[in-house]
């Protein structure tokens, strides 16, 4: 992971499209960045991300998905298929990115720096499953990290006080 990576601005994507997706363009919002999967027992979260994509995305909160098939190969459809099916089966609207690596070398790098930024149980920097959760504040700075049994419904009372912060 590069060092001179200091907010979450300065990491780029690819939305799940094949368009370049530049995180500085969310400056100033609440985001809410999750790896996600189609085949997974959390997969029904996709429901409860999107409702809160629904309530906040006015006061200023994004969820952004990053699906990946790290995770007992639970993702492996093309990007397509994957869009496909989020939106037929969880009408997911909010932003979803290319799929991904989390963990290792090959590790994109935003999930390099966000593992480095809030370490999970145990100073343990890997990601451990689908659908671990990253909230990161309007300054660009990771706030907290969430397990993938934290349901989108649990992190409400934090994506509000983030969307407050000046």
């Amino acid at each position: 992971m590069s060092s001179d990576k200091k907010n979450i601005y300065d990491f780029q994507a690819v939305s799940i499209d094949g368009k370049p997706a530049d995180l500085a363009s969310q400056r100033g919002r609440v985001l809410l960045i999750v790896n996600t999967a189609s085949a997974c027992g959390f997969t029904p979260q996709f429901k409860g991300l999107e409702k809160l994509w629904e309530d906040y995305a006015a006061r200023g909160l994004v969820v952004v998905g990053f699906p990946s098939n790290e995770f007992g190969g639970q993702d492996p459809g093309a990007n397509e298929e994957i869009a496909s099916f989020c939106e037929l089966n969880y009408g997911v609207s909010f932003p979803m990115m290319a799929k991904v690596k989390v963990n290792g070398a090959d590790a994109h790098p935003l999930w390099q720096w966000l593992q480095a930024e809030k370490p999970g149980i145990l100073g343990l920097k890997a990601i451990k499953w689908n659908f671990t959760k990253f909230l990161v504040g309007r300054h660009g700075q990771v706030l907290k990290r969430y397990a993938p049994n934290d349901t989108p419904e649990s992190m409400r009372a934090d994506i509000e006080a983030a969307l407050l912060e000046d």
